[in-house]
């Protein structure tokens, strides 16, 4: 059984075919540039990349042509569309209406269309990819996967904002949490390599990439988490600011004469660690610099570290404990200081890491703690894509 998972962005289109028989990934690739004129395909197949230079308009003549290279006799891994279970769809906001993935039908496409507000970059673009599948592949069943069905099941008191009550109730003003099928995935995972359910476990999964989320996951569900209403919520990130002082915001907008969208793209474009270091969004980069003398970069580092520590340490209260940290996503799997640092502020509480191993350690799943230490700390490379394709076989199974 196959299955496509497809994550269309704005002007992008990520997929893979993932084998359900055996889990492998027969073939990924990236559309970029879609709706401007230089508009091209990598497509990676059989362990060779594959580059097509074919202008796109839009999501529906991207689709069309990758499916016309997943049937190719040469790059291909399908005889015919046919031999397709399902296609998953990536979306990023499913408000209160979603608490797990659906069958997608235009009344879901519809209510996905209501959230996008709240998702601006992401939902229309989502929408466009199930409207060019549903016509160029109508006879294939959709499901939608949603980042924020796995947070669904926080407690009323730790989603609802201290702000008046009637803004919940008119716009739907709360925390919703994102990156929930890398935080399911990496939690499952890490119960599978310690041979224990996960019900059993108290879990606090870092993804740190340049969008960063903590989450504490208490017996296999999402108990607290950092993102909010959007993703620009939580720790500081490659260019988002993260939590502040909202006076902080109306206060230069006043400074500096701002509108809402300019001061939106400044928390959004030019925050997080760019922000301070002034140097890059990539990690790699700011770690240079600051070995370098850089200030401004070290203290960027400083700064994202402690306030990933201080997000863990909320996890661990909400779950009156922890067993397991783990670390995700580009950061948390290839940034050994990052890791190192952050591990280093719960020292106090047992926990400890090989830290020469873990210094030799970019992208690879494996355990760093010591054997005495209190709390278990792996380095889990996250899956999105075959938590996408679990869920959508899991769901067209059920409908």
């Amino acid at each position: 059984m196959k299955i496509l998972v497809l994550n269309s962005g704005s002007s992008s289109l990520k997929y893979q075919v993932i084998d359900m028989d055996t889990e492998e990934m027969l073939v990924k690739g990236n559309y970029e540039r879609i709706g401007q004129g230089n508009s091209f395909l990598t497509h990676k197949v059989n362990g060779e990349k594959h580059k097509f230079e074919h202008p796109a308009k839009d999501h529906e003549q991207a689709i069309k042509f990758v499916l016309t290279r997943l049937v190719n006799p040469h790059y291909g891994v399908l005889e015919n569309l046919e031999e397709l279970s399902g296609i998953g769809h990536r979306v990023v906001h499913g408000g209160e209406k979603f608490a797990e993935p659906v069958l997608i039908t235009d009344e879901v496409m519809d209510e996905i269309e209501k959230c996008s507000e709240l998702a601006p970059l992401h939902n229309p673009a989502a929408i466009l990819g199930m409207k060019a599948c549903k016509k160029l592949a109508p006879n294939i069943k959709m499901v939608a996967v949603f980042d924020t069905a796995f947070h669904q099941t926080l407690s009323k008191e730790r989603y609802i904002y201290p702000i008046p009550y009637e803004y919940y109730k008119k716009y739907g003003i709360r925390k919703y949490g994102f990156h929930g099928t890398s935080h399911e995935y990496v939690a499952y995972r890490v119960a599978e390599l310690l041979g224990k359910d996960v019900k059993d476990l108290k879990i606090v999964n870092c993804h740190l990439g340049q969008g960063a989320s903590i989450c504490a996951i208490n017996k296999g569900v999402s108990v607290e988490t950092s993102m909010g209403l959007t993703p620009l919520g939580g720790i500081p990130m490659g260019t988002r600011s993260g939590d502040l002082d909202p006076s902080v915001v109306t206060y230069i907008m006043k400074k500096e004469n701002l509108s809402p969208d300019e001061m939106e793209r400044i928390l959004n474009k030019q925050s997080g660690v760019f922000g301070i270091s002034q140097v890059s969004v990539d990690f790699r980069d700011i770690e240079n610099d600051a070995a370098a003398g850089g200030t401004h970069a070290q203290l960027a580092l400083d700064n994202f570290h402690y306030q990933v520590a201080s997000y863990v340490s909320r996890c661990i209260v909400a779950m009156n404990g922890i067993d397991v940290l783990t670390f995700t996503a580009g950061v948390g799997e290839k940034g050994e200081l990052s890791r190192e640092t952050i591990c280093d502020y719960f020292e106090f509480m047992g926990l400890k890491i090989d830290k020469e191993y873990n210094r030799t350690l970019k992208g690879v799943e494996t355990e760093i703690s010591t054997k005495d230490s209190k709390i278990k700390v792996f380095i889990i490379p996250t899956n999105e894509e075959l938590m996408i394709a679990r869920q959508t076989l899991k769901t067209i199974g059920n409908n």
